[in-house]
């Protein structure tokens, strides 16, 4: 919890897009999002292979630095991951959306969903959703999506998303694939 703040006082607030599809709101980040994201990370499987060091997040302060990253990429540059919120409960569900930091193979849209709700389509639906806004958003040919070579799940939706492989790249000393979805080929719902 921040200091109380003065009366007549006001903070900076960051009002990026809210994003709405059938179960979920894609929207910018706020406080609250700092403890289930650290939570997310924690789990040794999801920070294996979205963590900059493949190691679990168990420090409160890492998690806040992780979440600041997140939040910052947007406070830099306009855009960013979104957080994922389930619509019928407010639940945090993960991260998805643009993310192109320096040096990075290309402009990025990845996905993270906590663990507990994988399999249900949820990284799929928000990718697609982020996908629609950055070719709406961004005069781009194709966009990237970084997936260690041993993250069969996010292959799979990279498949579902109609993303082919281009190349293999180094990602953080790991082996990756370089997949694309090109503007050319994307349909924004299922064919």
């Amino acid at each position: 919890m921040l200091a109380p703040i003065g009366a007549g006082s006001n903070l900076a607030q960051l009002n990026g897009p809210v994003l709405e599809t059938a179960r979920l709101i894609l929207r910018p980040w706020r406080e609250a999002d700092i403890a289930p994201n650290t939570a997310m990370l924690s789990d040794p499987g999801t920070a294996r292979f979205i963590t900059a060091d493949g190691k679990a997040v168990t420090d409160p302060l890492l998690g806040w630095r992780n979440a600041a990253v997140m939040s910052g990429h947007w406070a830099l540059h306009g855009f960013g991951m979104f957080v994922v919120e389930e619509k019928s409960s407010g639940a945090f569900l993960g991260r998805v959306g643009p993310w192109y930091p320096p040096n990075w193979p290309g402009f990025e849209v990845g996905w993270g969903i906590v663990n507990h709700v994988r399999g249900k389509g949820y990284a799929v639906e928000a990718a697609r959703a982020s996908i629609d806004w950055v070719f709406a958003t961004f005069e781009l040919d194709q966009i990237a999506h970084c997936i260690d070579c041993e993250n069969v799940a996010s292959q799979a939706v990279a498949r579902r998303l109609g993303a082919q492989i281009q190349g293999q790249i180094d990602l953080f000393g790991h082996p990756a694939d370089l997949w694309v979805t090109r503007r050319s080929s994307w349909q924004s719902e299922p064919g």
